[in-house]
């Protein structure tokens, strides 16, 4: 059974997948936050620097697993595969969703 996605997070993980930075940024709110690898990134600006070090680094593709939480703070389980030792690996992406956009991602 296909894992029922909102759909600015469905937007995001088909972005992701192809690696299109200008796409995967604007699933994102102005003023969004990612918390990350122990980093904290703040802003369109410091979140397209992360989007294009992860890919170039890890050449990730990712799979969605299941789904929790509500419509504003889902929690996706998904499953990243690519370019670092242990793929793949299951992670949890905690979201929160405002106006249609991310707000917040926090990966671990």
């Amino acid at each position: 059974m296909p894992i029922k996605l909102p759909e600015i997070i469905a937007k995001y993980v088909s972005a992701s997948n192809k690696h299109d930075v200008k796409a995967i940024l604007s699933c994102f709110a102005e003023n969004a936050t990612v918390r990350d690898e122990g980093q904290t990134l703040r802003g369109k600006k410091d979140i397209e620097g992360w989007i294009s070090k992860t890919i170039e680094k890890y050449k990730f593709h990712v799979k969605p697993l299941g789904v929790k939480g509500t419509d504003q703070n889902p929690i996706v389980t998904v499953q990243i595969s690519g370019t670092f030792p242990g793929s793949p690996i299951d992670l949890d992406y905690h979201f929160a969703i405002e106006r249609n956009k991310i707000a917040s991602l926090a990966i671990g």
